[in-house]
């Protein structure tokens, strides 16, 4: 309770400086950029995880961020009609499916090029090519890599996606991108799921929802990669040979896409009026603000710092060249399909 209540007090903070700031600036007739809470609040996190030592009376409730989210994102669900799920589903899969093939080869490249340690170098691909520090998170157990592994690819995916938060929006503004192909390649570009909402949502409502379909899909194909990856370490007699592989997939399937699905049909058969689905919208919302706080919250630089280099290095190489790829990706499928057009 300490922890959740503490989420949502950064995130409501986050909420009243927007508005507080944007109001003080109309008033005094400023030219002020208008920052959202998402990024007040994730900043308000990153200060305090940074400069105090937040008591462990904290902790198990900023850990709920991730339940936030996935509540979140359901929630989100009633604000898609199921046509445009279908239409940007499609399209999504196959840059999403093209996404995986390059990050995966690409990480496993540039692992064996720094010479990192082989299940190091696979906890970074799963991680880059599919959700962040959760593919991490799956994938330990299922390749027995070592804590020291997986606290290495998750140190080096949370410090990025973290900069991915400031520099996402700045370069598709630079850019001009739309709504629908910037949140597409936020959903592509950035790992985890948390930051990935994050970043679409602090370019526009509209590209933080695109973000959140387009990192779904990626989320879905969780447990085929890891399967695949527990399956070749098994082979090489490193990991436990993987029995039922159905149950497996089940296991590590993220089961709030289901939800998200769900959600989308049901409004889309019209279960809730006008008003319900206007309310769920906003509930996602406050879902979301929670979540923010828990990024900057989670989120310590020095921490990381303590992790070593090389999978730094490899990351932030690994990462550039991904969000170069998923860049030119959407801007290609944006030409061809007209995104947001």
């Amino acid at each position: 309770l300490p922890g959740v209540l503490l989420l949502a007090g950064i995130g409501y903070a986050g909420k009243v400086l927007e508005h507080s700031l944007n109001a003080y600036a109309k008033a005094h007739h400023w030219t002020f950029p208008n920052i959202e809470y998402v990024l007040w609040s994730i900043i308000i996190g990153l200060l305090i995880s940074n400069t105090l030592t937040i008591p462990k009376i904290f902790h198990a409730g900023i850990a709920t961020y991730e339940f936030w989210l996935k509540i979140g994102i359901v929630l989100l669900g009633a604000r898609f009609v199921l046509a445009d799920v279908l239409k940007l589903g499609g399209i999504s899969l196959a840059l999403v499916v093209i996404e995986i093939t390059l990050s995966l080869a690409l990480m496993t490249a540039l692992g064996r090029i720094f010479k990192l340690k082989p299940k190091l170098t696979s906890l970074l691909a799963m991680g880059s090519a599919i959700c962040g520090v959760s593919a991490i998170i799956a994938a330990k157990g299922a390749i027995d890599a070592d804590d020291e592994d997986a606290s290495f690819a998750m140190a080096a995916i949370l410090a990025l996606g973290a900069l991915a938060l400031f520099t996402f929006p700045a370069i598709a503004h630079g850019l001009h991108m739309n709504d629908v192909s910037y949140g597409l390649w936020a959903g592509l570009g950035v790992d985890n799921t948390a930051e990935a909402t994050a970043a679409g949502a602090l370019y526009s409502d509209a590209a933080g929802k695109v973000a959140v379909l387009a990192k779904t899909t990626r989320n879905a194909l969780i447990g085929f990669v890891v399967l695949g990856y527990a399956i070749y370490w098994a082979g090489r007699g490193q990991a436990q040979a993987i029995g039922n592989k159905a149950a497996f997939l089940w296991k590590k399937f993220p089961k709030f896409v289901l939800g998200f699905i769900l959600m989308s049909l049901l409004v889309g058969f019209h279960t809730f009026s006008k008003p319900q689905v206007a309310s769920l919208g906003n509930l996602s919302k406050w879902a979301f603000l929670l979540t923010f706080a828990g990024v900057g919250l989670r989120t310590n630089f020095r921490e990381m710092s303590k992790q070593g280099l090389r999978p730094f290095i490899v990351g932030a190489l690994g990462e550039v060249l991904i969000a170069c790829l998923t860049l030119g990706l959407v801007v290609g499928a944006n030409r061809i399909w007209g995104l947001g057009s």
